[in-house]
């Protein structure tokens, strides 16, 4: 398929949408350089839910390659219209029932909101096994423990046996298809709005740090990753800044590229 054959926006709409990603990467380089953090710049997802596949193509023309989806139908739409190249991240409220659609998508980059170990075993028989490399998973950690929001528990210096790190060792040790890639949080929107060291960001680092720690003294973490550490994937339009500060590896940044989205018919 030619790039003509791709779903395209007006040129206004192509215009607005670049000058918005040139912005929000132009803030995050000034937080890595403000920071410190030389080459280590976070991942940018950008996140396209309720916006068209002509958006995102717009965006990829750009030369953004990670796009964040909440929706399991809408991705895969989306997915079956737009370039291969494209790494697509599953943000949303995970179903068990929807692992397995999940899992048949070829450029599905990651699942960023796992939470059961049933759901991990969905995954691990669903992905297909042409698939070339193992599906990045991130475990969704509920830093707020707001009940409106899905995760799993934070992980203390002495949770050894706690939800998440039995998650993370399943996956580990019986899930060969999955790479455990970190965690992942949504901050309260108290937090993200008002402080400007996000507890809630504190509080993940804390999780991946005591994870760590309890996964190498089991030695399930040999040779792992990026520098041997589990990500971290935190911050959003409101306070995806301080979430760099604050160490994350990876932000989902979607209204402040897209604009603002009208509710979900």
């Amino acid at each position: 398929m030619s790039t003509s054959d791709y779903p395209r926006p007006s040129s206004e709409r192509i215009a607005e949408l670049r000058e918005n990603l040139e912005a929000i990467r132009a803030k995050i380089n000034v937080v890595v350089s403000s920071a410190g953090l030389g080459d280590k710049k976070p991942n940018l997802v950008a996140v396209s839910k309720i916006k068209s596949a002509e958006d995102v193509m717009a965006c990829y023309e750009d030369g953004q390659l990670h796009f964040g989806e909440n929706y399991v139908q809408e991705l895969i739409e989306k997915a079956e219209k737009l370039p291969q190249e494209i790494k697509w991240h599953f943000i949303g409220a995970l179903q068990s029932n929807k692992c397995k659609p999940l899992a048949s998508i070829p450029n599905l980059y990651a699942v960023e909101t796992l939470d059961s170990i049933k759901k991990a075993d969905v995954f691990q028989k669903s992905l297909p096994d042409a698939r070339s490399i193992p599906l990045r998973v991130f475990i969704q950690i509920n830093t707020s423990s707001e009940e409106s929001k899905s995760g799993l528990p934070p992980v203390s210096s002495t949770s050894s046996g706690s939800e998440a790190v039995e998650l993370a060792k399943h996956i580990v040790q019986k899930c060969p298809a999955l790479h455990l890639e970190g965690l992942m949080t949504i901050g309260s929107i108290e937090a993200s709005t008002t402080q400007d060291e996000n507890e809630d960001f504190d509080r993940l680092r804390d999780s991946r740090d005591n994870m760590e720690k309890t996964l190498r003294e089991a030695g399930l973490l040999e040779g792992w990753g990026q520098d041997g550490k589990l990500q971290l994937s935190m911050g959003m339009s409101a306070d995806f800044e301080n979430a760099i500060m604050q160490g994350s590896d990876s932000v989902r940044v979607g209204s402040s590229i897209f604009g603002a989205r009208p509710k979900k018919q």
